[in-house]
This record gives structure tokens, sequence and C-alpha cells, in this order.
């Protein structure tokens, strides 16, 4: 029993094909043939992003469906390559293998290992909160930049050109001379590949367009021989199933690729569980972060066992699973041997694709990803978002994906740290007609309690935040145009308070109590006792003046004493409006 546990731990899959109902499998094997029809149009294009061969695209898309379908928690997800991911591998590997392709396929396939490695490692370290890391504007960022790189990455192959610049600012420069260059029946071909993929999503939503796309330009390079007048075709595609074989590392080639391929599986993961996460709550089920994590990481393993490179969980196709009515994960399996039996059978025909076609679904695929207008909802909503999710584009187009990343979450970090170190402090108000007690600020004529200043610092107090504390509340009572005679402090925001900021509060007390004020503190009563207490506070005067609530504290202010049966919200709201009323 305990085998058998452990084995439904490790393969959480297993058991719901193991009592597979006969009922789904019409429904999955609809679904696992539309799947493997976007699949492979989709992999041998993203292997060219790669820099890869075709084959390798579609060896990503067997083995690794496989694994997931059994090591995964999500019944939908199609994982397999992806644009990100596979523009982070040409971006790591490319400078590394020095124009050297066999070095290129062995680094691409090392760096695909490495990152199984890391995903499997932080599973068992329990790390699929890291998910939550990478905030949604950096990956927004992120597909964003990626996109347009690919796409304008493609300009060159649909005009039949060829360019020079590598990088996305250049590229752009470039293009004019591109232009000029065109070759005419290479343009020809792009623009009915253009044709066919705007036309055939209104014609049927079923039939993947990129399919019917590449189908098409195979056919006419065939039979109008287009490779004889200068079309570029992306030539013999190897038969057969991958061999099974463990990449050879030396150690210097993993302190090389080692930090990449921790930040590529951060982002596949990320991107992976954004996926998973929406399938899962749009059909009701939930899924294990940490178990993905893991499934990943065993998904990413044996693709570089099959030669082929890192996967991730795609949204197109999951979303072709489940217009189709995909209902298990048998629906991965048949995909990938869908995938299999073409690899054994029908490589032949993959050799006249020609690469123009590959660049134009390259092209839908990336405009599809491409989301400019949530920047426009981030300027509105919150400039930080705007901030982080632009610099990560940006820094994609400019230095690539895993340095955009690294300067992205090192941004996030520090305006965290900000945010923490430098808490907002409140000034709360009494509001005529509404219950309870408000910030100043979103009621600037609100009258205050005479002689009384109610704050409320957002945020724990401790060593690193002491000082601002200490600042804000001084500016706080300069700023009342009436004298202060009472500051009474709310607790219950914060959360944490160490020796550093019980002294602080002390030193302010004093401070205070040298101006006239006495300092009150409201809420956590029982906590700020055993805080004091924990850190062998000797000062009993600040203990004397804890009050349960603010609202026991504003009524010691006005000599009465709290009454058990009244209601708390409304008491305040009532009893501070009336000597509101009465001070004013």
């Amino acid at each position: 029993m305990p085998a058998i546990a452990y084995l439904n731990r490790l393969l959480p899959g297993l058991q719901p094909l193991l009592k597979y109902r006969a009922e789904d499998w019409p429904h999955d094997f609809s679904a696992g043939l539309s799947v493997a029809a976007v699949s492979i149009p989709v992999a041998i294009a993203y292997a060219e992003v790669a820099g890869l061969s075709p084959s390798a695209g579609l060896y990503s898309s067997i083995l690794p469906m496989i694994v997931y379908a059994l090591a995964g928690t999500s019944r939908q997800m199609i994982i397999g390559p992806d644009a990100a991911t596979c523009a982070m591998i040409a971006a790591v590997v490319a400078p590394l293998a020095a124009g050297n392709s066999g070095v290129y396929l062995s680094f691409s396939i090392a760096l695909t290992l490495l990152t199984g490695i890391f995903c499997i490692a932080a599973s068992f370290l329990r790390l699929g909160g890291l998910a939550d890391f990478l905030a949604r504007p950096i990956l927004v960022g992120l597909l964003n930049g990626i996109s347009l790189s690919i796409m304008v990455g493609q300009v060159g192959k649909v005009l039949g050109s060829k360019g020079q610049a590598s990088r996305f600012f250049r590229q752009i420069l470039e293009i004019p001379e591109l232009v000029l260059q065109a070759h005419v029946p290479t343009v020809l071909l792009s623009l009915g590949c253009v044709l066919v993929m705007s036309v055939m999503p209104r014609l049927s939503k079923r039939i993947p367009a990129s399919l019917v796309t590449m189908i098409l330009a195979a056919l006419a390079a065939y039979s109008l021989r287009l490779d004889e007048m200068g079309v570029a075709l992306i030539g013999p595609v190897a038969s057969g199933l991958p061999t099974l074989d463990w990449p050879e590392l030396q150690l210097h080639e993993v302190g090389d690729l080692a930090g990449s391929a921790a930040g590529l599986g951060l982002v596949l993961f990320t991107s992976g569980m954004l996926t998973a996460r929406s399938f899962a709550e749009r059909n009701r089920y939930d899924i294990d972060v940490d178990r993905e994590f893991a499934a990943f990481g065993m998904a990413n393993i044996v693709s570089a066992l099959s030669q082929g490179f890192a996967v991730t969980g795609s949204s197109s196709r999951t979303a072709v699973n489940d217009a189709n009515g995909g209902r298990t994960q048998m629906v991965s399996i048949i995909a990938a041997v869908a995938i299999a039996l073409l690899l054994l059978a029908g490589t032949a025909s993959l050799a006249w694709l020609p690469i123009p076609a590959l660049g134009v679904v390259l092209i839908f695929a990336s405009w599809s990803l491409l989301d400019l207008q949530v920047f426009r909802r981030y300027h509105q909503v919150e400039r930080a978002a705007l901030l982080l999710g632009a610099v990560t584009m940006l820094g994609v187009l400019a230095f690539g994906a895993i340095k955009a990343i690294m300067l992205a979450v090192t941004l996030a970090l520090l305006m965290f740290v900000r945010r923490v170190a430098r808490p907002a402090l409140e000034e709360l108000v009494v509001v005529d007609g509404r219950s309870g007690l408000y910030n100043r600020l979103l009621f600037p004529d609100a009258t205050p309690i005479g002689g009384l200043l109610l704050l409320r610092f957002c945020g724990p107090l401790v060593f690193f935040n002491a000082s601002h504390f200490r600042s804000e509340v001084q500016r706080a009572i300069a700023r009342q145009t009436l004298p202060v005679e009472r500051v009474v402090l709310d607790l219950i925001p914060m959360t944490n308070l160490d020796i550093t900021g019980i002294d602080m509060l002390e030193r302010l007390d004093e401070e205070l109590a040298a101006q006239g004020i006495v300092l009150t503190l409201a809420g956590r009563q029982i906590e700020f006792e055993r805080w004091l207490e924990i850190t062998g506070h000797p000062d009993e005067s600040l203990r004397q003046r804890a009050y349960p609530t603010m609202r026991q504290a504003i009524r010691e202010w006005h000599g009465r004493e709290e009454t058990a049966t009244d209601d708390a919200e409304e008491v305040v709201a009532e009893d501070a409006r009336g000597d509101s009323r009465q001070g004013g």
C-alpha cells in the first residue's frame, strides 16, 4: 500500500488513466488529433526560433506530453515548445556555441536537462509559490518583448532576404534594406500564406489555420517546384523516433548554463502555471503547484534525453484541447502517438515545407501573444506595474530574455523593499453618515476630533522602517491646525514589532511627552504585552496606555466607560460623530 501511495503521488495522472471511462474516449480522441494537428506545424516553427532542426521540435512534443500526462495534475494542459522558451534557448546558447551547429545542439539539450533538474529540485523544496513571484506585469512584458522580437526576426524569411542583424533595434533599422532585396516568388508565397491564415479562422474554428497553411504551402512548393525559383525549403527531416541518450556535460558547461537554466525553469513554470490555473478554474478542478513543478521537470528531462529542447504549458494548444471537448490526460497521449506516427511514416512530405510559410505562421502566433493594450490599464491603475512591464519588454528587445528577467526581478524586489521599508502612515477621521474610521486623504473635509490625532501605520514596525515611522508621526503632528494633546496609534495593521520598533516607540513616547502630548496604543493589546515580555522591555508606562480597540481609546479620551452591549463599529461612529460635533 505505501508503494501504491508513493506511485500515485509521483504520477498523479496515472490513477485517472487506470480508471479511464469508455465514454470519454470519443471526446479525447477527437481532441487529441486536433492537438496533434496544431502541434506539428507549431513545433516545427518554434524549432526554427530555437535555432534547431524541425525534428527536434517534433521530438519535444512526444515523450514530454506523455510524461506530463502521467505526472501533471492538470487534466487539460498540453505541454510542448513555446515561443518564450525557444527565444530564451537561442539567446543563451548562440553565444556559447559560436556558430558550431553540433555544439549548439549539445548545449541546447544540456540546458534543457539542467532546467528539468532545477524544476525537480524546486519541487522537493516546495517552491511552487515561485509561480507567484514573477509578477503578471513581468510576464506580460516578457511575452510582448519576445513576440515583437520573433515577428521582426521573420521579416527576412517572408521577404526572401538575408538579414545580418541579430538584435531587435538593429533588425528594425535593417527592414528597408530587406524590402529592397525582396525575392518576388517568396513574397508572393508569403502573401498567399497570410491570406490563408487570415481567412481560415472565419471559415472554420475547428480546423487549425496553421496546419492548412503548411499543407497548401508544401503542395505549392512541390507542384510549382518553388525551390528551383529560389524559395527556401526546410529540407529533409529525420524520420524515425528519437533515440534516448544521456547528454555529456562538462563541469565548466554546467557552470555556464546553471544560472540560465534556473531562469528558464522559473519562466517556463510560471507561464505554464498561468495556463494550468486558468483552465482549472474554468473547469472547476484544482492543481498542485509543487507537483506541477516536478511534472515540468520530468517533462524537460525526457525532452533532453530524446534530443528535444525545453517545453512548457501551451495556452494555444490547451485551448484547442478545451474547445474540442478533451476531458482527460488521454488527449496528450493520443496527440503524442499521432506525432510519433508522423515521424515513422510521413517525414518526406515535411521536406517541402517552405521557410516563408513557417515565418508567416510564427508572425501570426506571435501576434496572438502580443498585448500592448494592457499597458494602458496598468497606466490607469498602477504605475509600478507599467514600469515593470515596460522595463521587461524593452529589456527583452535590447538585451535578451534572461537579462531582462533578471533586471525586472531586481526592480520588483527594490520596489517591494521600498514599500515595506516605507509604509504609509494614515491619519484617521470620523465621517458623518458613515460608520468606522477612514483615511483623511479620502475625506479631506472631515472634522478631526479636537485634541486627538488618530494614526495607523500600514506595516510592521521593525529595524528597517522604525526611523521612517518616527519621522512620519512627527510630520503628521506638525500638519495639524489644532493643538494635539493625545496621539492614538492603531496597532491592528502592525503585524510585527521587533526590539528596534519597541525602542522607537519608547523614544517617540519621550519626545511626545516633552511636547506635552500623550502617546496611546490601540488594538493588539495582548500581542503588544507579549512583545514587551519577549524583548524584556522594562517600561510599564506604554503597557498601561494600551487599549484593546480604537473605540475604547476614543471613549477614554472623552471620559466615558465601555458598555459591553453596544455594537462596536456603530458606537464608534455615532459617539465619535457626536463628540466631533461638540468639539467643533
